[in-house]
């Protein structure tokens, strides 16, 4: 059965005025999957992330969200591709000074025409799905960092995305609720279908959650490994891919 292309990267040549830190990078992800992006510090995941979600524009190459070019695209179409997608920042970027039902309302009354009965209604459901329910009133400063993590989930699903971008998801988190936020990302993949890309070097969530893998290298500026992680750590030929993956 072959498999739909949702993100396509094509030759993407990314940098910061003339120091390139991706040269030639291509690769797609396909529906439904969890694909991680790993790599070393400086290995340019971030920079690749942020290309993908729009904050910055390739040296050269092109991405295709959802068979958008979001490049080369007007700003009415570049505004329909942002709502394609959310985005779980590392810090979960709640606003400190409203309660979490309102930070998870604010795309819904940004985006929508919804009636405040309808936007309440969507943003308990939303919370109940990242187990939240009853939080609602809280203030981010009240709850806990994975707790946190969780209700910049619920905000970044508030309009029903096809593509969840994750920056980092286990940063600042113990082991325990770590994994309590992998096995909400495989529960949402499974019951949603919605595409997950995964920017991380935590091996645990990478072999938990991950479908695909491509790893990033700071002195090829570029992809050197793609694939099932497991397999790449039992089987790739490169020493320094296999060392990553066996830390």
């Amino acid at each position: 059965m072959e498999k739909n292309v949702i993100i396509r990267v094509k030759d993407l040549v990314a940098g910061y005025g003339e120091d390139i830190i991706l040269d030639h990078v291509s690769f797609d992800v396909y529906e439904r999957e969890i694909f991680v992006v790993l790599g070393k510090i400086g290995s340019g995941k971030s920079t690749l992330l942020k290309h993908l979600i729009g904050l910055m524009k390739p040296l050269s190459g092109r991405i295709f969200i959802d068979g958008n070019d979001i490049c080369h695209s007007d700003e009415a179409t570049f505004q329909g591709i942002l709502r394609k997608f959310g985005v779980l920042y590392q810090s979960a970027a709640l606003f400190g000074s409203i309660t979490i039902a309102e930070n998870v309302a604010l795309p819904i009354k940004e985006y929508t025409d919804l009636r405040k009965k309808y936007v309440d209604a969507l943003v308990k459901m939303k919370l109940n799905l990242v187990g939240l329910g009853g939080y609602e009133n809280y203030l981010p400063s009240e709850i806990s960092g994975g707790m946190k993590k969780r209700a910049g989930l619920a905000r970044a699903m508030a309009l029903n995305p096809k593509i969840l971008f994750f920056d980092e998801p286990s940063a600042g988190l113990d082991p325990v609720t770590s994994a309590e936020l992998d096995n909400l990302i495989i529960r949402i993949n499974n019951s949603l279908g919605t595409t997950m890309v995964i920017v991380t070097h935590e091996l645990q969530s990478i072999f938990a959650v991950s479908h695909r893998v491509i790893m990033l290298d700071k002195t090829s500026k570029g992809i050197i490994a793609e694939g099932d992680p497991k397999y790449l750590r039992d089987h790739s030929q490169n020493p320094f891919v296999r060392q990553f993956l066996n830390r």
